[in-house]
């Protein structure tokens, strides 16, 4: 824990009344090194918003008190002096919820692809408040809370067998634009069972195993910015099970694994969305969308337009 003495700092110095905009964020250090009252005034405002200071990529946490109670000194005309002000380290936690598409059996033509999305989440990010609006809209068109799955969503199978295109429209809109407008990022490592030479379970592990570290080898920088990783699955696939665990504990020194419930993490219902949609992408490269597919989003162009050009700047760039 790193401590400054504010009292030593201001000392019995009237603090000015100081009018700051509350998206003005200034970095703590700059303003302890001020050492004049309109800085510290700055720091008090800026702690009673509750606001995190970012600095060197570590968050502080800060905790301050007064000497007198508020306002007891006015008729001395000044303010109460500030005791001990502390700057404690908080750890950095990166979020990585996993979701795949595809399986470990035989090629299959209707699906030659297995894709694994990880969705990575900056812990100290809150996003509360956009699952609460994303749970209304849930709500809104008639659904009870439950684990979104764009893939029988887009079908109209399973839960939404009964449901008309454009009501399972909406609920598709509400997840797409809930993970838009998310401070996330993302990767999705894909096998092509058309290129490899058996495809069995040895095979398919060993080539996903390579493509999962190579992705995240390419943005460890980013990974290795952080003090500890989480790893989200529902471990619904015993091999991509042990295939998380090798490769992470192979690359990154603190991983912790938790096994979810979709129901429980929205953040793993975004991962199982950018799944589906790179699948679909790659289908429509190939001009080869499923009649469900078309009806849900149109043409091939219609979907790269409209939908997978929001998702794709989300990526996490090298």
């Amino acid at each position: 824990m790193v401590e400054f003495d504010f009292q030593a700092v201001l000392g019995n110095t009237p603090i000015p009344r100081i009018e700051w905009e509350s998206n003005n964020i200034i970095m703590l250090s700059r303003l302890i090194a001020l050492k004049n009252s309109s800085a510290i005034y700055a720091v008090i405002f800026l702690i009673k918003k509750n606001i995190f200071f970012f600095r060197n990529t570590c968050y502080y946490n800060i905790t301050f008190g007064l000497t007198e109670r508020s306002r007891s000194t006015d008729r001395r005309g000044i303010t109460p002096p500030i005791f001990l002000g502390y700057l404690e380290l908080m750890e950095k936690v990166l979020s990585c919820f996993i979701d795949e598409a595809g399986d470990f059996g035989k090629f299959d033509k209707t699906c030659p692809f297995y894709y694994v999305a990880i969705v990575f989440h900056d812990q100290s990010v809150d996003i509360s408040k956009s699952i609460s609006a994303l749970d209304e809209r849930i709500t809104y068109w008639g659904y009870p809370l439950h684990a979104i799955h764009t893939g029988p969503l887009i079908r109209r199978e399973s839960f939404y067998s009964e449901d008309e295109r454009e009501k399972r429209r909406s609920l598709f809109n509400a997840l797409f634009h809930f993970t838009r407008k998310l401070d996330i990022f993302y990767v999705c490592p894909r096998v092509d069972k058309r290129l490899l030479p058996l495809c069995d379970d040895v095979t398919i592990t060993d080539k996903l195993s390579k493509e999962i570290k190579s992705e995240l080898e390419s943005h460890a920088d980013y990974i290795k910015n952080f003090d500890k990783v989480i790893v989200y699955y529902d471990n619904g696939q015993r091999e991509l099970t042990k295939i998380i665990a090798s490769v992470f504990n192979s690359l990154f020194d603190d991983v912790e694994y938790r096994r979810v419930k979709p129901v429980d993490y929205k953040l793993f219902q975004v991962a199982d969305l950018l799944c589906t949609m790179e699948l679909i992408k790659e289908k429509a490269d190939r001009n080869s969308l499923s009649k469900s597919e078309e009806n849900f989003f149109g043409k091939p162009r219609d979907f790269k337009k409209n939908i997978y050009k929001y998702l794709d700047i989300k990526k996490l760039q090298q």
